[in-house]
This record gives structure tokens, sequence and C-alpha cells, in this order.
């Protein structure tokens, strides 16, 4: 470590002189102490009673340790006397960061304290007869000394903020990683308490590939939690993370979605908050759904929007054996034949048999439609006017073709 005396020393006075600004610390300290109260009122509390006089000693050393360091000759740097002081404002400063206090406060009252202690020093060292030269030197001094004070206690509060930072940050991954894996309520109220996380009412669930979640979670306010790691049921070279967002349900939820637009997001329900769980479940289904439909992801997904298919394909391996059993009657038919087929009849069923309404959504005219279903007769029977028969059609072919 780089000795922190350097550039402080050489500071020519005689003993006399520095025996009258040693005699001056006690009062000068007690009046800097005053002075930071006045100034800084922030610290008017903090410095009072007991703590005030504790505030003042350590002035006051932190001073006298100055006065010795600054008076030697320049030469002499192997003391290491002001690590004490460089080290005390440091603490000051992680200190500072615990209590809540921006560095601010503790900066200007190091202003005022430098402004006190050379109107004193100063003061002494005119009385004494000093060259303006050896005055100019002192005050270069002490403001140097100052300066170097703050920039400790700047570093310090620094630290201590990203320490803190970091470990907040670890317990509210855990907590989200609670929250997903559906930890009981009295887990998830302990490691919210931990994490000094305020519950909403809900919580939302957004999954997006991790590339696109930069500068994201702070537009939904200091609530809203993010994970990237160890998601549940997300296999482990996917790069993908989620958002839990907290309260965006009803009119909130259409901003929400609007703020993802151009993102590759799917969006979950809302669930009152220790539930959130299913929204996430929700949108890795959705995800898993969509793509299995061709869909290319390339905009945000309200899975509001999407129920019906989410309910249809709950059970894709049962979906494909149902249309399976349901074309079972077409399975004998040339491909091409069997397809077109297969188009009218889904159309028949979600028109509820209107054929006009078919021949449009078709493409075809009227006639054709008739024709197509004359063979459809002829292939199911009596089973297209059964009740069962038409749900099931309805089930199997409502998602469309790419099931």
């Amino acid at each position: 470590m780089a000795d922190q005396s350097l550039g402080l020393t050489g500071l020519q006075l005689d003993e006399p002189v520095v025996r009258a600004l040693e005699a001056i610390l006690p009062a000068m300290a007690e009046r800097t102490v005053t002075a930071v109260t006045v100034e800084v009122p922030s610290y008017a509390d903090a410095f009072s009673g007991h703590m005030g006089q504790i505030i003042e000693n350590a002035v006051q050393t932190s001073l006298g340790a100055f006065l010795r360091l600054a008076t030697r000759p320049e030469d002499t740097d192997h003391d290491r006397s002001l690590f004490p002081a460089i080290n005390g404002a440091y603490e000051l400063g992680r200190g500072e960061a615990r209590q809540g206090r921006s560095i601010d406060a503790l900066l200007a009252a190091y202003r005022v304290g430098a402004q006190v202690a050379w109107q004193e020093l100063s003061a002494t060292a005119v009385a004494a007869g000093l060259p303006a030269s050896t005055i100019a030197r002192f005050a270069e001094l002490v403001f140097a000394y100052i300066d170097r004070l703050s920039a400790s206690s700047v570093s310090g509060h620094a630290d201590e903020l990203a320490t803190t930072g970091r470990v907040r940050q670890r317990y509210l991954d855990r907590l989200t990683q609670d929250l997903l894996a559906g930890e009981p309520a009295a887990t998830l109220l302990t490691a919210a308490e931990r994490a000094g996380w305020q519950p909403p009412d809900t919580l939302t669930a957004v999954v997006l590939p991790l590339n696109q979640t930069r500068g994201l979670a702070p537009q939904f306010g200091q609530s809203t939690l993010q994970l990237s790691e160890d998601l549940p049921g997300v296999e482990a070279p996917e790069a993908l993370a989620v958002l839990l967002v907290p309260d965006m349900a009803g009119a909130a939820r259409r901003q929400l979605v609007s703020a993802l637009a151009d993102r590759r997001a799917l969006v979950g329900p809302a669930r009152p908050w220790m539930q959130v769980r299913s929204s996430y479940r929700r949108a890795l289904r959705a995800r898993v759904l969509l793509s299995a439909n061709g869909s290319d992801g390339s905009a945000a997904i309200d899975t509001d929007e999407h129920l019906a298919a989410l309910v249809l394909g709950a059970d894709l391996e049962s979906l494909q054996d149902l249309r399976a059993r349901v074309l079972a009657p077409l399975s004998d038919l040339p491909p091409s034949t069997a397809d077109r087929l297969t188009e009218t009849l889904r159309s028949w069923v979600l028109h509820q048999g209107r054929r006009d309404a078919v021949a449009a959504d078709l493409f075809v005219h009227a006639q054709t439609v008739r024709y197509r279903m004359t063979q459809l007769r002829e292939l199911y029977g009596d089973r297209l006017s059964d009740p069962r028969t038409v749900l099931e059609l309805t089930i199997a072919l409502g998602l469309g073709a790419a099931h």
C-alpha cells in the first residue's frame, strides 16, 4: 500500500508555533462539531449528547495527527501516522451508507469542518508572525488533508452500497426462485422480509430472451423482480429471463403489453403475488404451444388473448390422438383430397354449417362446399349430426392443421 502521508509534509514551523497550534485543537474541534450541526442539519441528532463528544475527540485526534505529520521534513515519508484517520474516514463513509444517508451530507460536513479548522489555524499562524508563503503552504496542506479524508469516505460509502446491493440482490433472487417454485406462504413472507421487498397485490410473469431485458425492469417500478439463472422448467442452454411485474392487472396490463411490443415476450396472467407461479407456468406453456404452431415470436404475446389455444393445447399428445381418431374416416383418401376435406370440415364446424360463410372462408364456390360436404357425409354417416362428434371435431380442428 502506498504511504498515505506522502505530500502532506514539509511545513517548517518553530516548536513554539507548533505547541500553540496544538493548544487550540480542543476548542477548534468543539467549534467544528457545532458548526457542522448548524450547517448540515441531518447531523444535528447524530452529533448530540455523548456521540458529540466522541466526534469532537475524533476531530481533535485527526487534526493532531495532521499537525505532527505536516511539520515533519519532506524527506520523511516512512511514517504511516495518518492511516488511522484515513481508515476512520473510510469507515465513516461506510457507516453513512448503512444509515441510509447520501455521501453529500458527509462531504458538506467536511467542507464546513475545513473552513472552521482553517479559520482557527490561520488566526494562530498569523498571530505567530509566520510569513505569507508559509501560511499559503499551511492552507494547501490543510485542504489537501481534508480532500484525502473526503476521498476515503466517498470510497467507503461506495463500497458499502455495492456490498449492500449485492447482498440484497441475492436475497431478491432467492425470493424470485421461491415464488417460481411455489413455496409455502410462510417461506415467501420470510424471504420478502429478508430482501426488504414490499409485496404488491399482484404479480405478472413475463418470459423473454435474456438479451432483451436490458433497461426493462426499472420501467415497471423498483418492486419488479428479475431472474435469469436456474429458471424452473427452462433447459440450461436457453438464454431466457423472467420478470415478475407488480400490479399490472386490468387497464395497466395493456400498458405492460404495449411496453413489451418490440420484444419477444410472453405475458402471463396477473395473479396474487404468492400465486405468481401459475402466471409463470402459463407463459412457459404458451411459449411451447406457440412454437409448436409455428409462431415466429417476433412480438410480445398476451397469453390472455390465447386462452382457448392454451386450454386445447394443455395436452398436445392427447389432442393429436383425438385428431387422428376423428379424422380416421379420411385416412384412406389420397393426401391432397384428405387435406381439402379436412380444411372444409374445420371451416364447417367453426361456421356452424353455414355454407356461404364456409365458401367465403375457403375462397371457393358454395357449390364446391356442397360437393365436399356430400363426400364427408358419405364418409362419416350420421356422426356429423352427433353433438359429441361435432364437439370432438371442434376441439381437434379448432387450432388449425399445425397440430
